[in-house]
């Protein structure tokens, strides 16, 4: 019995080498698939979820747990500390037009590992379809016009487990990710996630995030009318085609020192997150091809095991203005959080970073922290 678990374990970490290595691959052959492969593939999943991490500006890789865990690093499934946690959030954009919606489920196996699965949903519905406003005579009828959604589904089922290195926890996704069109387009896709956290000595926490390890494909299916493409055509739209859409992996370090204030529970955390592109140029802070490095830094401090503040700056780029000068803008963030028994509730105020608009946006997200209940098991 004993030879069999160690033989379980060996394999078991054989599998973490290799998912690294696959991911390694495909970030050193990045450049060459990036002629093939759109720069902003499903970036839907790149907005980040919980007011808690957009508050901090997505800088929690080293720290996030449970059930948030299941989208940020699913290595922190394995801290889930009770017997299931739930999490949910809801957030607009662009005055209301597109809804993002995202719940999250994770449950503690026994004191080493755990899993989870979370959805997120990202749509504008109720869209006009205009294609058949025109009949072939060219009467309008305004009956013909009919509304529909393009909608983004991502659905995630984690697993994660603490190794025998003490402090070292890996966990892994598997991603099925569904897109679409109203009736004209719809696509499938699947991917995996693989994640590293280890929390070193007393007050500081490392993790890694690999997003798409094996690069992440969704296969598009176009079912246009005649009609339709009719009205592509005379409109000067080109007609699609069906076709495969890749998108690369995406690395993300994650650094984190929290240091005790007192011995009542006070705190104050700050993290520093690196997102490293492997799909060519980009306008970050460190650009360069194939690879570009997005920095994003969050700070939180804790009251009482009660109270949570958090202010974060993300989104940095460069912008030209008209007098070809460059500036570096970046977007602040701030939140807070509390905590009442097994509810904790959590708000973030974001910016876009551009002063000049000052476009602003709300975020509320909800965790519920549940015990077993006593009739299971019995």
């Amino acid at each position: 019995m004993l030879v069999e678990v160690q033989i379980l374990h060996m394999k078991f970490h054989l599998s973490l080498i290799l998912l690294f290595l696959v991911g390694i691959y495909g970030s050193v052959t990045a450049q060459q698939t990036t002629t093939t492969a759109p720069k902003y593939s499903n970036e839907f999943l790149q907005i980040g979820v919980g007011a808690d991490a957009l508050g901090q500006s997505n800088a929690v890789v080293a720290s996030t747990e449970g059930s948030s865990a299941t989208y940020w690093n699913p290595a922190g499934v394995a801290l889930t500390k009770k017997w299931l946690e739930v999490g949910g959030m809801h957030s607009e954009y662009f005055a209301g037009i597109a809804k993002y919606d995202f719940i999250s489920l994770a449950h503690a196996i026994d004191g080493e590992s755990g899993i989870g699965f979370s959805m997120i949903r990202f749509a504008v519905d109720d869209i006009p379809n205009t294609t058949q406003l025109i009949d072939n005579g060219g009467n309008v009828n305004y009956d013909k016009i009919t509304l529909f959604s393009a909608a983004d589904y991502a659905f995630s089922f984690s697993y994660a487990r603490k190794l025998k290195v003490e402090g070292l926890r890996f966990g892994g996704s598997v991603k099925l990710i569904h897109r679409a069109v109203g009736s004209f387009a719809h696509s499938w896709g699947f991917g995996l996630d693989a994640g590293l956290q280890y929390d070193a000595k007393k007050y500081w926490k490392f993790g890694l995030m690999a997003r798409d390890i094996t690069s992440t494909f969704n296969a598009w299916v176009f079912t246009l009318d005649e009609q339709t493409k009719k009205v592509f055509s005379m409109t000067g739209n080109s007609i699609p085609r069906n076709g495969m859409e890749y998108t690369l992996p995406r690395f993300i370090f994650g650094t984190q020192g929290k240091f005790p204030v007192n011995a009542k529970g006070d705190y104050i955390a700050g993290e520093v997150d690196l997102d490293i592109t492997t799909d060519g140029k980009r306008n970050v802070v460190f650009s360069g091809s194939p690879f570009s490095i997005d920095p994003h830094i969050g700070v939180e401090v804790g009251i009482r095991k009660f109270f949570m503040f958090r202010c974060g700056v993300g989104n940095m780029q460069y912008v030209t203005d008209f007098d070809k000068k460059k500036n570096l803008t970046f977007q602040p963030n701030i939140g807070v959080g509390v905590q009442f028994a097994q509810v904790v509730l959590n708000y973030a105020f974001t910016d876009i970073g551009d002063q000049s608009t000052a476009l602003y946006s709300n975020v509320f997200s909800v965790k519920l922290l549940l015990d077993k209940p006593a009739n299971i098991g019995k």
